[in-house]
């Protein structure tokens, strides 16, 4: 379950996929562990400031391959995509061999096991470097019981209206703020890109679907003693695909607030244009529903994922959700998450 990521110098590759959601992974890494990445591997972007495509990125060079990229001694690769079916793109795949060829070791989020592919472990090998499959959630047999219940631990699940919009952020922003307010604050990685940006977790959506729950269990019990943990959630009960690893978590989770993250302006569900995404006032009573059997919970805010839009449209876009739903909203990243904070402690009393 805990990974032990030492790498401190990142070398983000996202060949041909730069932006905020098509390389959602660098993204995050780039956001979050800014200090540690010392470049971004892509040949159509090589030499544009970064900064012109990810707004509120490190000042770090785009290089065209790893050749470039030696002079400023990176000690792994971070394969900054996270396509749908996990597998590795062809052209992401030469990278690895020159990056692995010079010693570098790779940390992978993809369904598909690296460290299972015949060239590239065999390179590892050769050149004393390292493959990283943290998706790989090991030998979880965990069956959930409850248990979250019991535990000291306050526990906040991010939701969502669907995939990508803004989950693990709103997460991450949350605990960001309640340290800031003096809270004892964790954040529980259930995903590849979290688990890369705080160094340990469970990729939930790769457990077998009996031990999901169980595996949401464990990330609880992991920082049981901690005074309110913050998880980061995945899919959307009302995604066709993915609703099976939220419904596990929702569970496992026993949380005792929920906040809402929603992206307005989508009618689709992600990479599922003929299925609507339900009214967001619906899926906050379907969220309450599917919790209260097992521990009875509230949505209590609503994270407002605002990127790409003018100022002018993102207020209007927080004001049209809390007016939906008669919850405190707001972007995390541009208007902080005080408000939101306010109504999950209310919520859970610390």
């Amino acid at each position: 379950m805990v990974f032990e990521l030492p790498y401190r110098r990142l070398l983000i590759l996202t060949e041909g996929r730069l932006g905020v959601f098509s390389s959602k992974t660098g993204a995050a890494v780039l956001r979050y562990r800014p200090t540690d990445c010392v470049a971004v591997l892509d040949s159509q972007h090589a030499g544009e400031p970064l900064r012109s495509i990810l707004d509120g990125a490190p000042d770090v060079p785009i290089v065209a391959n790893v050749a470039d990229a030696m002079g400023l001694k990176p000690d792994a690769i971070v394969i900054g995509i996270a396509p749908v079916g996990g597998a590795l793109p062809d052209a992401m795949r030469r990278h690895l061999v020159d990056g692995l060829g010079s010693g570098l070791s790779v940390i992978s989020g993809l369904h598909v096991s690296l460290s299972r592919d015949p060239q590239l472990a065999e390179l590892a090998e050769r050149h004393g470097a390292r493959i990283h499959d943290v998706r790989d959630p090991g030998p979880i047999q965990h069956i959930a019981r409850g248990r979250a219940r019991q535990m000291r631990v306050r526990r906040v699940l991010t939701v969502g209206t669907d995939c990508a919009v803004g989950k693990m952020v709103a997460a991450l922003e949350l605990r960001k703020e309640a340290c800031r307010q003096g809270l004892d604050a964790a954040f529980v990685a259930t995903g590849q890109t979290g688990i890369l940006i705080e160094g340990w977790g469970i990729a939930v959506d790769h457990v077998i679907s009996d031990f999901a729950p169980g595996a949401a269990e464990l990330l609880v019990q992991h920082v049981a003693d901690r005074q309110v943990c913050f998880v980061e959630g995945q899919g959307s009960i009302g995604h066709p695909a993915y609703s099976c690893v939220t419904l596990a978590l929702v569970h496992g989770v026993c949380a005792d607030a929920m906040v809402m993250c929603h992206r307005p302006g989508r009618a689709f569900h992600s990479d599922w244009h003929d299925c609507p995404i339900a009214a967001i006032e619906r899926q906050i009573a379907l969220y309450e529903e599917i919790a209260e059997p097992v521990h009875p919970c509230k949505v209590v805010a609503v994270a407002v994922n605002t990127v790409g839009m003018s100022p002018e449209e993102a207020d209007r876009a927080v004001r049209e959700a809390a007016d939906r739903t008669g919850l405190p909203a707001a972007d995390p990243i541009r208007q902080g998450c005080g408000d939101l904070l306010a109504a999950v402690r209310g919520r859970i009393g610390v």
